[in-house]
């Protein structure tokens, strides 16, 4: 395969401890994924088996949420960010980050966002569907979507285990994922949130869940609300950016590539959740689709307009 220097927007990091706390909180999956062992030796290990020049890293789910209170979350909020921040630092040419933020404290988030950003160069801010049964583009987001649209960040959004109690024998990231990725779209539209912020560029993970599949379904029932006109609600939905992650198949492709804009298909692998075997085989299916092998608007030159510092320092060789 030649090198199609892909910029990955869908790779997870997990700090040594941040780790640890996960462990000492019980915590030993998530979404019903073993917790990897995760270096950074073995992401580039991955990235170069596959071709790709840069990953931004993200803290998976549950990213603060186990924390007992706003200072704890804060804390490890702070931790991780540092550790990713000197990860970049070493090696910019081949890392990037997604800043973690202490949701569902609001005021600390919106603090931590700033500091990221502002201070240790994140590429933007990773944000989960719901926290705690609260989804994204509730009233109670505003001061971090204000921060967050006052410096055009790019946010990425990962889901995270339902509301609810889960169903036997359905593990939560095989289907529930999907579904609550959906949920905060659904709602970041219907609640007007991309409308009043649109300096924010939002990635929704995983070819945005059910998003392409079913976005003309959603605008219909958003359409029940008084005064709502379904073919904006559908330039909404079409306005988020999608990375592939897990989403390399025949029959995933054709609703992202009719769906989405021209330019907002990222590369996402995944990685190391998706263990490396789950990377290739949904990677090669991405490279074999007609259409998108070799593919440098998805491969890269997309991301390289939401994230110009990796043009700009030569991280994409």
């Amino acid at each position: 395969m030649s090198d199609p220097r892909r910029i990955d927007v869908h790779q997870h990091t997990l700090p040594p401890r941040y780790a640890d706390w996960l462990r000492t909180a019980g915590i030993g999956d998530a979404g019903g994924r073993a917790l990897p062992d995760w270096s950074a030796p073995a992401a580039l290990a991955m990235m170069d088996e596959i071709g790709t020049a840069t990953g931004i890293l993200s803290v998976s789910a549950p990213a603060t949420v186990p924390a007992r209170d706003a200072e704890e979350a804060s804390r490890i909020a702070r931790e991780v960010n540092d550790y990713s921040a000197e990860l970049v630092k070493d090696r910019p040419d081949r890392f990037g980050f997604f800043a973690t933020v202490p949701l569902p404290h609001v005021h600390d988030a919106a603090a931590e966002a700033g500091r990221a950003l502002d201070e240790l160069g994140a590429d933007g801010v990773i944000l989960l569907a719901n926290v705690g049964g609260t989804y994204l583009g509730q009233p109670e987001h505003e001061e971090l979507f204000a921060e967050l649209n006052r410096r055009a960040a790019v946010v990425f959004i990962h889901p995270t285990e339902l509301p609810g109690p889960s169903v036997p024998g359905i593990v939560p990231f095989a289907a529930d994922f999907l579904l609550d990725t959906s949920r905060a779209a659904y709602l970041l539209v219907r609640n007007e949130v991309c409308r009043r912020y649109p300096q924010i560029k939002v990635i929704l993970s995983h070819a945005g869940g059910f998003v392409p599949y079913a976005a003309h379904r959603m605008a219909m029932g958003m359409a029940q609300d008084p005064g709502r006109d379904p073919r904006e609600s559908l330039e909404d939905l079409s306005n988020f950016y999608f990375d592939t992650a897990l989403s390399g198949t025949p029959s995933a492709l054709p609703s992202l590539l009719a769906f989405a804009k021209p330019g907002h298909v990222l590369f996402g692998s995944d990685w190391p959740f998706a263990p490396p075997e789950v990377v290739r085989y949904f990677t090669d299916g991405l490279d074999a689709y007609p259409g998108t092998p070799g593919d440098d608007a998805i491969n890269r030159d997309s991301a390289l307009v939401l994230f110009p510092r990796l043009a700009a320092d030569g991280g994409v060789r």
